[in-house]
């Protein structure tokens, strides 16, 4: 018996409608456009005014279902990453499956920060790959707007809201998910983390007036880790897989920082042309960000392009998937 094969058969991306530019942002906290154009690359983000996490990820799905013909009840799993649940409990995988009509079936949260979306893939693949299930939906959704302090300039021009939905199907031989390598280092806590709200420092008082319940980052600690662990494992996937920068076709890396992208594709000797780039719209959507480049990229993509995602995020984790993409947009 042949081995079953994993691949993104669709795709549909949610943005909310509302712009916070570096203008506004600048009116907040004190900053400017052309300083936050310099250091991070991002000119506006989206904020989702009203609602949560599961509601941009339940449109994300119900767009995803209705562009690829597929109806609720033939859905057997949902995956959601996301590190800004509706609730510590249910997961947001649970509320997203009940508000899309998935009725009884298997879902539940990846929390893997900004590598969230990758660590899911692998593991919605795997659930293909096993025989066990046909069709599996990933989301990758997060309303970084809950706990970003707009009054920390440093961290505040970063984040943006958004959501993301994938359709995974068994697929011909040599196509979809071919290999991963993901990885992960705790001791990475101390420089990127959300101080308080979990067991160790349950919400009181004293955090809510200490401004702990929002992300705290040491910036150029993160960065240095980031350009050498996505670099690092990219370029691992591709000599492991025999891909030349010549055969590769996208780049697809997270959206957290230009110069760290811009680091990453050097490393691998791929041309800007090869890697997908919208930073400068959306910020960083954590889990989002990949799915939303696929999303924005989908009608450019062809059956069997070689393309490797790679993210870092908090935890520490990273990772990068090679894979091959399983079909054509344009006659879908």
């Amino acid at each position: 018996m042949s081995k079953i094969e994993a691949g993104i058969t669709g795709i549909q991306g949610f943005l909310p409608e509302y712009r916070l530019t570096n203008d506004e942002l600048s009116t907040m906290v004190e900053t400017t456009d052309e300083w936050i154009m310099q250091r991070i690359g991002i000119r506006e983000r989206r904020i989702l005014k009203e609602g949560a996490t599961s509601d941009m990820g339940t449109e994300a799905v119900k767009g995803l279902l209705e562009k690829t013909g597929t109806l609720p009840e033939e859905i057997d799993l949902l995956i959601c990453a996301t590190i800004t649940s509706d609730y510590s409990f249910p997961s947001t995988a649970n509320l997203i499956s009940d508000k899309a009509g998935l009725n009884n079936i298997m879902s539940f949260d990846i929390s893997a920060a900004c590598s969230g979306f990758i660590y899911g893939l692998q593991t919605a693949a795997a659930f293909v790959q096993s025989g066990q299930y046909k069709k599996v939906i990933l989301v990758g959704a997060d309303m970084m707007s809950s706990i970003t302090d707009y009054s920390d300039r440093t961290t505040c021009p970063l984040f943006g809201d958004a959501a993301a939905a994938v359709l995974l199907e068994p697929v011909e031989e040599g196509l979809g998910v071919r290999d991963s390598i993901l990885q992960s280092d705790g001791s990475g806590v101390h420089h990127l983390k959300m101080k308080s709200g979990g067991s160790l420092r349950p919400p009181s008082h004293e955090t809510v007036d200490n401004r702990e319940h929002f992300v705290y980052q040491e910036g150029q600690a993160v960065f240095k880790v980031a350009v050498s662990k996505m670099a690092d494992v990219s370029v691992e996937i591709m000599e492991k897989n025999g891909l030349s920068p010549e055969e590769l076709t996208w780049l697809v890396p997270h959206q957290a920082n230009m110069r760290i992208i811009e680091a990453v594709a050097r490393r691998m000797g791929i041309p800007k042309e090869k890697v997908m780039i919208n930073i400068e719209k959306y910020g960083n959507t954590t889990a989002a960000t990949i799915p939303l480049c696929l999303w924005e990229w989908e009608s450019q993509l062809k059956k069997g392009d070689n393309i490797i995602l790679s993210a870092f995020g908090g935890g520490f984790t990273w990772g990068s998937i090679y894979l091959k993409w399983a079909y054509d947009a344009e006659s879908e």
